[in-house]
C-alpha cells in the first residue's frame, strides 16, 4: 500500500505540474503494485480486483508530448524487458510461493506483450501505461521476496 500511495502522490505532482507522461507512468506503476498486493492476498477490496485493468484505452496526450512519450516508452519496453530476465523465482521448487512467484513472470510478461502489441500500433499512452504497470507487478514480487536477482542488479532496490 505505501508504494501505491506513493506513486499515486508522484503521479499527482507530475499532473500538476504539467507532466503528463511521467504522470501515466507513475499512476499505471502504483497500479501495478496495488493489483499485486490484492492477488498476494495482502489485502482486498470491495468487488476484488480479478479482472484485467486495461478494459478501456488511456485518455491520449496532447501531440506536442510525443517525443517525451516516444523515448519514455521505448525506455521503459527496453528497462521491463532487461528486468524480467534478471529475475528467477527464490522459494523452493514445489511449493505454493515459487507456483506464485512463476505465475507472477507470466503476468509481467503478458503485459510485457501487450505493451509490444499497443507499441505497434502507435497506441504508445496504452503501451506506456502496460510497461509500467508489469514493472510494478515485478517490483512488488521482488520486494515481496518472491524473487532473486540473478543480473542486473542495478535495475533493483533490495
Amino acid at each position: 500500500m505505501g508504494m501505491a500511495h506513493a506513486y499515486s502522490v508522484d503521479g499527482a505532482a507530475f499532473y500538476t505540474a504539467g507532466d503528463l507522461v511521467n504522470a501515466l507512468a507513475s499512476y499505471w506503476y502504483g497500479f501495478g503494485w496495488l493489483h499485486f498486493g490484492c492477488a498476494f492476498g495482502l489485502f482486498s477490496t470491495p468487488g476484488g480486483m480479478n479482472s484485467c485493468p486495461f478494459v478501456e484505452r488511456c485518455e491520449r496526450l496532447p501531440a506536442m508530448l510525443a517525443p517525451k512519450l516516444i523515448e519514455k516508452t521505448t525506455r521503459y519496453a527496453r528497462l521491463l524487458d532487461t528486468a524480467r530476465a534478471s529475475v528467477a523465482p527464490a522459494p523452493e521448487p514445489e511449493t505454493s510461493a515459487h507456483d506464485f512467484a512463476s505465475r507472477l513472470l507470466v503476468i509481467v510478461a503478458g503485459y510485457a506483450t501487450q505493451g509490444n502489441c499497443f507499441q505497434k500500433e502507435n497506441s504508445l499512452e496504452d503501451a506506456l501505461a502496460s510497461f509500467s504497470y508489469g514493472h510494478g507487478w515485478l517490483d512488488a514480487g521482488m520486494r515481496s521476496g518472491l524473487f532473486r536477482i540473478t543480473r542486473n542488479r542495478d535495475l533493483f532496490t533490495v
